[in-house]
């Protein structure tokens, strides 16, 4: 009697995935000619692990539910790249009993087990993974066999680095191909160390007799290597051709861009050089694809976040964040973006640079080559029929005229201001030339902004302040009667520096008719914000106090990035 085989579409049937589910499969692999099993990996239409319970039953195969990473032997990937681990999903997992073994994702890869066979002399087992397990097996794998930038500038050391080494290579993945030229491999390296230590700027910076490279993690910078001083040409010359720069103009600044993947992970990289005495200076802006913006997670609570909420939904007026230089303006404005986008809104953008990429705006990048300003794309904006309209920076009496002109024609427009509180944008307004009656009138509010440190939660320690340490910031010990006050201290999990993230400290001014009154009478900053902080204003100063007595972070971290402040009020 001829034994029937379960076919694959049975197996997922008897496992309760429904007609439904595999039409729409089909229709995927129709839609992009590919086998029905093949849309099975590409499609979440299945579970990933009812997927590998099929395959295995239709093959035979075993199946390993959970791969253990760290028991991965990674001496196996050297002569195994990355691009063909995850095109066929494979992964050369450990020696068990004499025997390689090696998780597919499908069985289709078969054909590669006699390629590992040859290659490490050894019989091979394969074992079928779930496709999540398999990737997240794949990049943590290789994360690990890929060498620290100390050890490559080891190998650099040993070797040199010859002439006609290629740095020309376009590779898009940090952490592929070992065999590459070793400036190229210390590159990806560093790129790579920055962006898993949490990174937002690389400085490498040559010196008389030496090369620095520091990262500024929290806002703070830190030196993390030293590379021999001869390899500064080859190390810009590598980043250079991987923004698309001139490597042969080394007397001007140049500016550009770097798109690369760590892992899952899609990276962008501001890159600029400039030209010093001992060389080219090359600093690089991480910005990471696809993040994720929420009014909920920037640190703003309570009454200031409602009343926020309701500054950014209306129909017309200027609502401005202001702040010094990496201060988190942008990720503000996008967050508050990310919150009104909707379908029914046409929003419309103009950045210098466009620093992240959303979905269902129109993004505008400024070129000064072809007079493409703020100015004039704010000006094209309005034969755009838009509904909001967010301008990068308020820096010129023509962008400023044009913004009220904006707001007071229907359009709300969100902006950023280099001014020390939400105060002084009033003022900062009326210097670039706009009368003070169409700033009260345009202006919405001012949200002020810094961030300050978030203390480890593995290691912060609670203490007693002194009462010099209080009569300094100007608390006393009735303030914080019921809280617990916490310092820094440093561990594993922090890299020694007892603090790990940043959270923003905020003040908010709405433009309550008080104090367009006193903007219209032309009033200095000073007198407009004491008449906010009568009228319940809360300062950037005791936002930071907030976030202390919260646990979020320490006085000495409010102190820092609240001192400009601290002097003008004292002035």
């Amino acid at each position: 009697m001829p034994v029937r085989r379960t076919t694959l579409e049975d197996s997922l049937a008897a496992k309760g995935v429904t007609p439904p589910s595999m039409a729409r499969v089909r229709a995927l692999a129709t839609k992009q000619e590919l086998t029905f099993p093949e849309a099975l990996l590409a499609s979440d239409e299945v579970e990933a692990l009812t997927v590998a319970e099929a395959f295995a039953e239709a093959s035979g195969l075993p199946i390993v539910p959970v791969i253990d990473a760290d028991r991965v032997e990674v001496d196996r990937l050297i002569s195994f790249p990355l691009s063909m681990a995850r095109d066929r999903r494979v992964l050369p997992l450990w020696i068990d009993r004499g025997a390689l073994v090696v998780a597919l994702a499908h069985p289709s890869a078969l054909e590669l087990l006699d390629d590992l066979r040859v290659m490490h002399g050894l019989p091979v087992r394969p074992v079928l993974a779930p496709r999540d397990v398999l990737s997240k097996a794949i990049n943590d794998a290789y994360d690990r066999a890929a060498k620290s930038a100390t050890d490559i500038l080891d190998d650099v050391d040993e070797g040199g680095v010859k002439e006609d080494d290629d740095l020309s290579l376009e590779d898009a993945e940090l952490l592929d191909d070992p065999n590459q030229a070793p400036i190229i491999r210390f590159v990806n390296a560093l790129l790579s160390q920055a962006i898993k230590e949490r990174a937002s700027d690389i400085h490498i910076e040559p010196f008389e007799k030496d090369l620095v490279c520091r990262f500024r993690i929290d806002g703070v910078l830190h030196e993390k290597h030293r590379p021999p001083f001869k390899l500064r040409n080859p190390i810009v010359s590598r980043i250079k051709i991987m923004a698309g720069l001139n490597i042969a103009e080394k007397r001007l600044p140049q500016d550009g861009r770097i798109r690369r993947s760590l892992g899952d992970r899609e990276i962008d990289l501001r890159v600029s050089t400039v030209p010093v005495r001992h060389g080219e200076r090359v600093v690089m802006r991480i910005l990471e694809k696809g993040q994720a913006f929420s009014l909920d997670k920037i640190g703003m609570g309570g009454p200031m976040l409602t009343e926020f909420r309701k500054i950014i939904r209306k129909p017309h007026g200027i609502l401005l964040v202001s702040g010094p230089t990496g201060s988190g303006k942008s990720t503000t404005l996008y967050s508050a973006i990310a919150e009104i986008n909707e379908p029914d809104l046409n929003i419309l953008t103009i950045e210098d640079p466009v620093e992240y990429e959303v979905s269902g705006i129109g993004q505008v990048q400024v070129n000064h080559k072809i007079d493409l300003t703020f100015a004039s794309a704010l000006r094209a904006f309005l034969r755009q029929d838009p509904d909001v309209i967010l301008v990068g920076e308020i820096r010129d009496r023509e962008t400023a005229e044009n913004a009220v002109q904006a707001s007071l024609t229907g359009h709300m427009v969100f902006s950023t201001i280099h001014t020390n509180d939400a105060a002084g944008a009033f003022a900062r307004l009326t210097d670039m030339g706009v009368e003070p009656f169409l700033v009260a009138s345009s202006l919405a509010g001012v949200l002020a902004q810094r961030l300050v440190r978030r203390l480890c939660s593995e290691c912060r320690e609670a203490y007693d302040p002194t009462d010099e340490e209080l009569r300094d910031v100007g608390l006393s010990r009735k303030d914080i009667e019921g809280h617990t006050i916490y310092r820094a201290y440093g561990c594993d999990a922090c890299q020694g520096v007892g603090y790990r993230g940043r959270i923003g400290i905020y003040e908010f001014l709405p433009a309550w008719e008080e104090v367009k009154q006193l903007v219209i009478a032309n009033a200095d900053a000073g007198v407009v914000k004491r008449k906010a902080v009568e009228l319940g204003m809360r300062t950037l100063r005791d936002d930071g106090y907030r976030k202390v007595l919260d646990g979020v972070t320490t006085l000495d971290e409010v102190l820092r990035v609240t001192q400009v402040d601290t002097v003008e009020n004292e002035a």
